[in-house]
């Protein structure tokens, strides 16, 4: 039987399976320490996926692979005490801020610490195997910004406690397809990535020369409907128009970062006002496609409270 550091070394080189067989073999005492802090079975068993998926995240950050065990139970420690702070300090209606802001201080940024390893594939292969629901409300919560409940919420026009729902069952789905570990090949989610950034830019690049119909016919369906932030729906003709006034208004675009499944992609953007009239237009938007073979169907635009 491999030890742990033979284990841990193997899933710092992206083994999907090694980091399943630790956290299998370390399961006990995980659950025990979430079991000594929340004291209820079903708050203790969230607990465990949220921290399965952190392992997944920071497996990289152990200093001495001999003391995994204790590090994993640090990192379920560490989980609890954070749903505990939320818990007791936080009204019902602010619980999502106290989320984003325990960030700040938190672990490093999802996004940032898979692209350093190949587990990156695995997670996103993972996450392709989610119900669309589930899916795109793991993206925004783990890969963007878009992090508090009512702003998920929002963008996905569905009521909180359908969010913490869908996110409840997606953790619960990742924790199990992360010990189940498949080992089949994963898709190349650097090239995936690489494609939808390089269009991103494109786009923005081009709207910022007056051309967005033109790059916008290259993926975008021309039945494609956009929902702007307030529930208003126009069709694709709309969009040119609209970003038109932004720009002879003095606003500028900054893409800021790009997430993509095959089926869904979100760019997120700064918008920079003019000096002259600092509150024009909100600080950001978001946008989310939906792509149906390749082509973008639909789009949903959302500004979020904070950026």
């Amino acid at each position: 039987m491999p030890r742990d550091s033979e284990l841990v070394r193997a899933a710092c080189e992206g083994d999907a399976g090694c980091l399943g067989m630790l956290l299998a073999r370390h399961r006990a005492g995980m659950y025990a320490v979430a079991l000594a802090l929340l004291g209820h079975s079903q708050d203790a068993e969230d607990a465990l996926q949220e921290a399965a998926l952190v392992a997944l995240r920071r497996i990289g950050d152990i200093r001495d692979p001999e003391a995994v065990g204790p590090w994993l139970r640090m990192v379920v420690r560490n989980v609890c005490r954070s749903q505990l702070r939320r818990m007791r300090a936080v009204p019902v209606a602010d619980v999502a801020g106290a989320v984003a802001s325990d960030r700040s201080g938190g672990p490093p940024d999802p996004a940032e610490v898979l692209d350093r390893h190949a587990l990156r594939d695995w997670v996103w292969s993972a996450l392709e195997d989610l119900p669309p629901g589930q899916r795109l409300v793991s993206m925004l919560r783990y890969f963007t910004d878009v992090t508090s409940y009512e702003d998920i919420a929002a963008l996905c026009a569905t009521p909180v406690g359908t969010v913490r729902s869908r996110l409840h069952q997606a953790r619960a789905k990742l924790a199990e397809a992360l010990l189940n570990s498949a080992d089949r090949a994963h898709d190349d989610t650097t090239a995936l990535s690489a494609l939808h950034l390089r269009l991103a830019e494109e786009t923005i690049a081009s709207a910022h020369r007056g051309q967005l119909a033109s790059a916008l016919s290259e993926w975008w369906s021309p039945q494609a409907d956009v929902t702007w932030p307030t529930g208003r729906h126009t069709g694709i003709d709309y969009l040119p128009t609209a970003f038109d006034h932004d720009l002879s208004d003095g606003v500028r675009h900054e893409l800021l970062n790009v997430v993509a499944s095959r089926e869904v992609v979100i760019w997120e953007a700064a918008m920079h006002n003019p000096p002259e009239d600092p509150f024009h237009c909100p600080p950001g938007v978001v946008w989310v496609h939906f792509l149906d073979r390749g082509r973008v169907g639909r789009v949903r635009l959302y500004h979020p409270r904070h950026r």
